[in-house]
């Protein structure tokens, strides 16, 4: 038995809520009712079979507080001429959130309706948009319309969000409500307030102006005679972004690492020095002008991932060199391969003939299912060797 009862109804009304359409409505003037529901009727057989049954569902949906039932006329050979429902209407808005119970959503979102018109009428697009997400702020959604109206009156400020000052908000919360932040500050800023090639809520910041904690580079001098630091000190050094680029080293050869325990146990190396990679992200590096010109190696496991961040650091320094990512080194070490637990599929177009010969074997599982080879089980003579057989090619005369 399919017919529609009174809790089929009110499901469809509660559809229309989820939906965000009856909230959207108060904003849009989009009228929603009066509103006819799908109301599935027994069948003229069953209205013969199921007599008692069916005048018991008729009762239910006459006593439906709230919905109108208009009826249709029905003969019954032993019960003569009989009246059963044809259609089902909720005539008003207040009709249908006394049915799914809202009211006290809606009146707390018409709040919020009537401060944006107020404050920023720019906004309403959004809340017809985003009605039930708007509904989840409506606790902070004053504070959101303070910070924008901060960011118009003071737009790309140029100091960190814990500069801000405005009554009642913290940084903190700024730093929680970027992702929302972005979409009212994109529909209420002018475009030359908007740095259009920052996005996402890591670059916040320098979307709107804001000043952001620098990123930081960690890097070693391999030879000694280079040396920053005074005194048989180790040269570990981590500078911002800025300062690395303005650095004036005699460094005519840099290496490229993701794994921290290679960065520091990675021997003595002539005019040379080594970068931590800490994954993906170099466009940090490529501010760094001087790199340009020396000879870079780039240091991965033997994975998909990590030619992918080959081919990343390549599109920034397309002279990189990669350094133990061969398939000798691969093979020499399979004892120790390991699995890598999510593949990089896509086609690496920055990778020479020999290094996309090897993706190619990983990502197509040539060799075994989700082949990797991390840096650090390679074992240190052939790292020590590597590198004695790459200064050797460097003072090699050519012919």
């Amino acid at each position: 038995m399919n017919w529609t009862r009174p809790a089929g109804l009110r499901s469809q009304l509660q559809k229309l809520w989820e939906r965000g359409d009856v909230l959207a409505s108060l904003v849009t003037g989009e009228a929603l009712f009066p509103r006819r529901l799908i109301l599935k009727v027994p069948t003229s057989a069953e209205m013969a079979e199921r007599f008692d049954e069916v005048r018991g569902w008729v009762g239910e949906l006459r006593a439906m507080a709230h919905c109108r039932v208009e009826m249709r006329d029905f003969s019954h050979r032993l019960f003569g001429a009989n009246a059963v429902p044809n259609e089902a209407w909720v005539d008003t808005l207040d009709d249908a959130l006394a049915l799914i119970g809202k009211r006290r959503e809606v009146n707390r979102f018409m709040s919020l309706v009537d401060g944006t018109r107020q404050r920023q009428p720019s906004l309403l697009d959004w809340l017809a948009r985003r009605p039930l997400r708007a509904l989840e702020l409506s606790a902070e959604w004053s504070r959101l319309l303070d910070i924008v109206a901060w960011l118009q009156a003071h737009p790309r400020p140029g100091v960190y969000l814990r500069q801000v000052d405005i009554a009642g908000v913290h940084s903190k919360f700024i730093e929680g409500q970027r992702g929302v932040l972005s979409e009212l500050l994109d529909l209420s800023l002018p475009a030359a307030a908007i740095d259009p090639s920052a996005s996402g809520v890591s670059q916040f910041a320098r979307r709107y102006g804001f000043r952001d904690k620098p990123t930081r580079i960690r890097f070693r001098i391999l030879d000694r005679r280079l040396a920053l630091l005074p005194g048989d000190r180790e040269q570990d050094v981590t500078l911002d972004a800025d300062s690395f680029a303005h650095l004036n080293l005699r460094v005519s050869r840099v290496f490229v690492t993701e794994n921290e325990v290679n960065f520091l146990a990675f021997p003595a190396v002539s005019d040379s020095l080594i970068i931590f990679g800490a994954g993906y992200g170099f466009e940090t590096l490529a501010q760094a002008e001087w790199l340009s010109r020396c000879d870079i190696h780039y240091w991965g496991d033997l994975d998909t991932h990590g030619f992918a961040i080959l081919d990343q650091l390549r599109a920034h320094f397309d002279h990189v060199q990669s350094f133990l990512m061969d398939r000798a080194t691969l093979l020499t070490f399979e004892a120790l391969w390991g699995e890598e637990l999510q593949q990089t599929l896509r086609d690496l177009p920055r990778l020479n003939e020999g290094e996309r010969a090897v993706y190619d074997e990983l990502r197509d599982n040539r060799l075994r299912r989700n082949v990797r080879l991390e840096q650090e089980r390679i074992a240190f003579g052939r790292v020590e060797s590597a590198i004695a057989a790459l200064l050797d090619s460097r003072a090699r005369p050519s012919r």
